[in-house]
């Protein structure tokens, strides 16, 4: 099963918290607090968040964090990204060489179309659109076409 890490879940609660407030800066116990998750776990995913460039922290007694950037120009994928490095589906996705069968396999190039199409799709939702209420359950839902060779 693909799925991304509880911090990374975590850390995109703590980014539309970040967004939805038009307060400016949260300290990380206020943004504890909204998220319904527990300091330590705030303060773990707000480093790395912030080493990609997507909040800024303040100091002093009126520290706290906000966003970088406004929500519509941070995508889904830069969140995931700074949580858990280069996607990859597959080792060899992202990296070459760590795969005994990499010359002969047949499937390598079908594996990074797919990691292709999974980074674009988000690439394809904003910060801004995670604040947006699901759609009915019986609306059309999105296919995203794919041809393997």
């Amino acid at each position: 099963m693909l799925r991304v890490t509880k911090l990374t879940d975590y850390a995109t609660v703590v980014m539309t918290v970040l967004a939805h407030g038009s307060e400016g800066v949260l300290s990380a116990s206020e943004l504890a607090e909204r998220a319904g998750l527990e300091a330590t776990t705030v303060a773990k995913v707000l480093k790395p968040l912030a080493q990609a460039g997507l909040v800024e922290g303040f100091r002093g007694a009126n520290g706290g964090y906000r966003l970088a950037r406004a929500a519509e120009d941070i995508g889904l994928i830069e969140i995931v990204e700074a949580m858990e490095g280069p996607l990859g589906m597959t080792e060899c996705s992202v990296h070459t060489g760590n795969c005994g069968i990499e010359q002969s396999c047949g499937v390598r190039a079908n594996w990074r179309r797919i990691n292709d199409v999974v980074i674009e799709a988000l690439r394809g939702v904003t910060l801004a659109q995670m604040l947006t209420p699901p759609p009915p359950p019986d609306s059309p839902t999105r296919r995203i076409d794919l041809r393997l060779a």
